[in-house]
């Protein structure tokens, strides 16, 4: 999604005094760094903090770039520590990304294992609970998402996909039922709802629709339809909620590669929702 270079500073001004400085490592300008790779956070302004958003930035881009989205900002303001892990791999041919499960490109490392050494370090220092994190992600950041849902479902309480689902060839099982919002622009030419081949067709982005059928077998739910469709101005959403566990959400938009105008609010309250449905 686009960000704004003034919202950034804005924001990075706004904590550098309070929450950044009580903090040895995690802002803009100074990464945690860890074994496997380094990330950046934010704590929120609060003595009682109700979780974590971990956001996973799109291709070529950076965990420092996501600091002041509006994902950032709305999770800070409920009072989410906010995380933003860097996809690095200096020696692939694209080394501001992540290694989804069946286009690595050459990267050198397991991108599920570093984001579990990331909320590993980010526990130790901070004590979050495991159980109130949320995993979102943009466009290649998306697709990340959904293979961490996929294979490793236990690794946070629900998922926030954007713009990017599996890249073919799709699996065929996943672990275990997952809560996922899955967000995608009808026009999206960049990543279309359909996919696309590329590199005359050595390799493809995967069908949105074919994942969801996967996560909805996963899950156990009992119909291809949803169970719930709803329009509200240009937010068009689609719900199955029968599901022998976990439930999967569908939001689309009229627009492209981006995230709708108050995708951060939905988002968090759909992850609230759940919180309170689990007791958590």
């Amino acid at each position: 999604m686009r960000l704004l270079i003034s919202a950034l500073a804005l924001l990075t001004a706004s904590i550098s005094g309070t929450s950044l400085a009580a903090q040895a490592c995690g802002g803009a300008e100074t990464p945690c760094v860890i074994d496997s790779g380094t990330y950046h956070i934010v704590l929120p302004e609060t003595a009682s903090v109700k979780g974590a958003v971990m956001h996973l930035h799109g291709g070529g881009g950076t965990g420092k770039g996501l600091l002041g989205s509006g994902l950032a900002q709305e999770a800070l303001s409920r009072g989410y520590i906010f995380i933003a892990p860097n996809g690095e791999h200096p020696g692939a041919r694209f080394p501001n990304n992540w290694a989804v499960r069946a286009q690595n490109f050459g990267h050198d490392k397991n991108d599920i294992d570093f984001l579990h050494d990331v909320i590993a370090d980010v526990e130790e220092r901070h004590g979050i609970d495991r159980r109130r994190l949320l995993l979102a992600g943009f466009s290649r950041g998306g697709s990340m998402v959904w293979d961490v849902a996929c294979e490793a479902p236990g690794f946070a309480h629900a998922y926030a996909p954007a713009a990017g689902a599996f890249w073919d060839e799709l699996p065929t099982n996943c672990a275990g039922p997952v809560r996922l919002f899955h967000t995608h622009g009808w026009a999206d030419r960049t990543v279309p709802l359909e996919g696309r081949p590329l590199w005359d067709g050595k390799i493809a982005q995967g069908d949105v629709y074919a994942s969801l059928a996967i996560i909805r077998a996963v899950n156990g739910c009992t119909g291809r339809q949803p169970d719930t469709t709803t329009v509200e101005g240009n937010h068009w959403r689609r719900s199955w909620t029968a599901c022998d566990g976990g439930q999967l959400d569908l939001l689309l938009h009229p627009g492209g590669h981006g995230a709708p105008t108050g995708w951060a609010e939905l988002v968090l309250d759909w992850f609230e929702e759940h919180l309170t449905e689990t007791g958590d």
